[in-house]
């Protein structure tokens, strides 16, 4: 879960103002976190407290952790719709496509004990509130990709079982950094970060090629980086970065997910 989080503290200074380049600071004083990392964390907590009896009331801790931790954090970024779903309390989906639930979903895949409940789980995970075909589409391929990664699958294995999937992934990098353009949807950004992911060199590669194609950077490397840390792991002292940019109450959270996956 942290490669999300560094993703989007990474990606957060270029979402509204786009770099297309690699060659920038990683992380800088005027980075935050945003709605990517605090969502992120709200649902790796509710996965951590309905682990204990087999998920049967997964979508009940989803509703009361989203909104408990999400209301703590209204000017972090939220979309109109989803803002909504947080501040007035709805246990509604609203049949949302958004790439929140790609972006916050990478907890599913640390949980799961195969891959098909990795599916399930991050089919659950998006459809409290994004339960369009195409946000929960995201979240499977999102989760899919960190499993397969994490079980030591190759590039090409991940590329292959992605295109039969879900997405065609027929661009590069290159093709796309000129002309793309801010998109919130799963997917017009999940391909993206997916093949961000696939064209890195190790996981600090993968978030600047994220964030070098512009768009929505700080959710798409996000995504990348959920991808990237179940590949690479983790780089020395990348944990300790993120640390120092969450406050003590995401810390507290972020500890408390992280003790039953010890």
């Amino acid at each position: 879960m942290y490669g999300a989080l560094i993703g989007d503290i990474a990606g957060s200074r270029f979402e509204f103002n786009n770099f297309r380049s690699k060659d920038f600071e990683l992380f800088s004083k005027n980075d935050f976190f945003t709605d990517d990392s605090v969502m992120t964390i709200a649902v790796a907590k509710a996965l951590s407290v309905s682990k204990g009896n087999g998920y049967a009331d997964l979508e009940d801790q989803l509703y009361h952790y989203m909104h408990e931790i999400g209301r703590r954090y209204p000017d972090s970024g939220y979309g109109g719709n989803f803002y909504y779903w947080i501040m007035n309390g709805e246990t509604k989906p609203y049949n949302s496509f958004g790439n929140g639930s790609a972006m916050r979903t990478s907890a599913c895949a640390w949980f799961a004990e195969t891959l098909e409940e990795c599916l399930d789980l991050a089919r659950r995970c998006a459809s409290v509130s994004h339960d369009h075909p195409e946000g929960i589409k995201g979240a499977k391929a999102v989760s899919a990709c960190i499993w397969l990664a994490r079980e030591g699958k190759s590039k090409d294995a991940i590329r292959d079982y992605v295109k039969e999937n879900y997405y065609d992934l027929d661009f590069t990098l290159d093709e796309i950094r000129p002309s793309y353009r801010f998109d919130e949807t799963c997917q017009g950004s999940v391909p993206q970060a997916i093949e961000a992911f696939l064209e890195s060199k190790d996981f600090e590669d993968a978030i600047r090629n994220a964030i070098s194609i512009g768009g929505d950077s700080d959710t798409i490397a996000a995504i990348t980086g959920s991808i990237a840390e179940g590949f690479y792991g983790i780089p020395e002292g990348f944990k300790e970065k993120v640390d120092s940019y969450l406050d003590p109450y995401l810390k507290e959270k972020l500890s408390e997910v992280l003790s039953h996956l010890s």
